[in-house]
């Protein structure tokens, strides 16, 4: 009866509803916390929260648990769930010291990621992210050297006109993140194609070797925001949108190895019911004058 009555809660989808809020709330009681008057006025109130969510979360692993039965340590191969798991774990440490204080925040702060969980869609664009990390790997190297190479062209051809940009190989790395990321990146442009005398160094005394590129200067960060923010970006949204597809492809799978257990076992029930409902038929028979 216990067994069967958390099996109801659990697939309830307004257990699942009243989760999601908890979660929420959770996340509201924390960016409260982060003022320190409301923290000084509300602090019993807050604690209380806190206290009252945390118990919420260990009813909902028991439930879950439970559930189950009789095998409730397969509670466990779900990911999600170990993460649920050690979040509520870490809350139940003892914080005498104060170095723990920070882990403690920490897990206060990562229950809210248990909306993902909650959430079956969040799950999926996780699941794609997770799958396409090795491909954004590869692709990552391709950028990196896109990126080395300009920096390094950068610095033989800018150096001494753009010393602010281009004085280093890491300087001009990070001058080339700027560029890819389009802010302002013109002025950069304009620098090294106008001279550092006529464009973007007024009173700044480290122009002193001024020298205007012209068109070449244009081609060489034109060329570079095609590479870096046009073909190499793409190059990551197509990673991504594969990897949702597969995880959408996986969920669609496990949805559906799901249902056929579900009917599977209500055949292996009917087959019961039908096995009890011949023994009562021929029981009646027998028993009929």
């Amino acid at each position: 009866m216990l067994i069967t009555t958390a099996k109801r809660i659990a697939d309830a989808p307004a257990f699942s509803n009243f989760i999601i809020a908890i979660i929420v709330l959770a996340g509201a009681v924390v960016g409260i916390q982060t003022y320190p008057s409301m923290v000084a006025a509300h602090g019993t109130v807050l604690h209380a929260f806190d206290a009252v969510i945390l118990w919420i979360f260990v009813a909902e692993i028991i439930i879950k648990m439970t559930a189950e039965s009789p095998k409730p340590w397969r509670y466990f191969f779900d990911p999600w769930n170990v993460f649920d798991f050690l979040i509520v774990a870490v809350c139940f440490m003892p914080m005498e010291d104060a170095s723990f204080v920070a882990v403690l925040r920490l897990a206060r702060l990562l229950r809210v990621l248990k909306l993902v969980k909650a959430l079956p869609e969040l799950q999926v664009i996780v699941g794609a992210l997770l799958r396409s990390i090795p491909s954004m790997f590869y692709i990552s190297i391709l950028l990196f050297l896109v990126f080395y190479l300009y920096a390094v062209l950068g610095v033989f051809l800018f150096t001494d006109n753009d010393p602010v940009h281009f004085a280093d190989l890491q300087t001009s790395m990070l001058s080339m993140f700027r560029v890819s990321t389009l802010e302002d990146w013109t002025d950069v442009m304009y620098i090294n194609m106008y001279g550092c005398d006529l464009y973007g160094y007024e009173g700044n005394p480290r122009c002193v070797a001024p020298k205007a590129y012209g068109w070449w200067s244009a081609a060489f960060f034109s060329s570079f925001v095609m590479m870096s923010t046009f073909v190499v970006l793409n190059l990551f949204i197509g990673v991504i949108m594969n990897g949702m597809e597969a995880a959408q492809k996986e969920v669609d799978r496990r949805d559906d190895g799901a249902l056929a257990g579900r009917l599977a076992s209500v055949a292996e029930q009917l087959s019961v019911l039908q096995v009890e409902l011949d023994g009562l038929v021929e029981e009646a028979r027998r028993r009929k004058p």
